[in-house]
């Protein structure tokens, strides 16, 4: 992604033009962002620093998946150091993970992502109504492109996890094509059911664990 970002630069300049942002660049850059969202609030989650928290989100803001994968390798380099416990587990969850959900944290994770799905659904149809379908020669610009490549990086990480929640190879796939298809209605859909099916003191660490990986009570 960083020599996609250098080399998108060098060809066809700074992208802070406003003859860039077309209706679908911009819905694709909305889409982005709500993604990096529900990857702020994992690594959020993550940090035990609100200093380190901050940064790290900022760097996502501003470098969108390049920051994804450094923290993830990140996380690989702290878990190879810890012997032989499932390696995802470990880099989904943080070492104090005993952390409990309240019913009004609960509550309110799930509004904000009900809400960012109904928000980008909205959006899509927006654009779809006033600029109609996305699949246009014209719109595929180099940074439109370079978003695009920037943006299913990201899907790609969260595939990762979807695959790791989920206990079938159909709900896997049909999940991950959502994913490609949908972008962050999917990503937002997905966390809000997750988080619908916890209860009030469930561990924070649930929603993003499998089923197998959750200590039997």
């Amino acid at each position: 992604m960083l020599a996609t970002l250098i080399y998108t630069l060098i060809t066809d300049g700074s992208p802070f033009r406003s003859e860039l942002f077309t209706p679908w660049l911009t819905a694709t850059l909305i889409d982005f962002y709500v993604n990096v969202v529900a990857i702020a609030v994992w690594v959020a989650y993550n940090e035990s620093s609100w200093v380190n928290t901050i940064l790290w989100i900022i760097l996502l803001i501003c470098f969108g998946s390049i920051t994804t994968c450094v923290y993830i390798v990140r996380k690989l380099v702290n878990v190879s150091t810890r012997g032989p416990e499932d390696p995802v587990r470990l880099i989904l969850s943080r070492n104090d993970g005993h952390q409990k959900m309240t019913c009004c944290s609960l509550l309110m994770w799930r509004v904000v992502f009900s809400v960012l799905a109904v928000f980008m659904s909205a959006v899509v149809i927006y654009t779809v109504a006033t600029d109609g379908l996305p699949f246009r020669k014209e719109l595929l610009t180099p940074w439109m492109a370079a978003t695009l490549i920037d943006f299913y990086i990201n899907v790609l990480a969260i595939s990762v996890w979807v695959a790791h929640k989920e206990s079938t190879w159909v709900g896997t796939v049909i999940w991950i094509c959502l994913l490609i298809c949908f972008g962050s209605i999917t990503t937002c859909t997905y966390i809000a059911i997750q988080l619908f099916r916890l209860s009030d003191g469930d561990p924070m660490y649930y929603i993003l664990l499998d089923h197998h990986s959750k200590p039997a009570d």
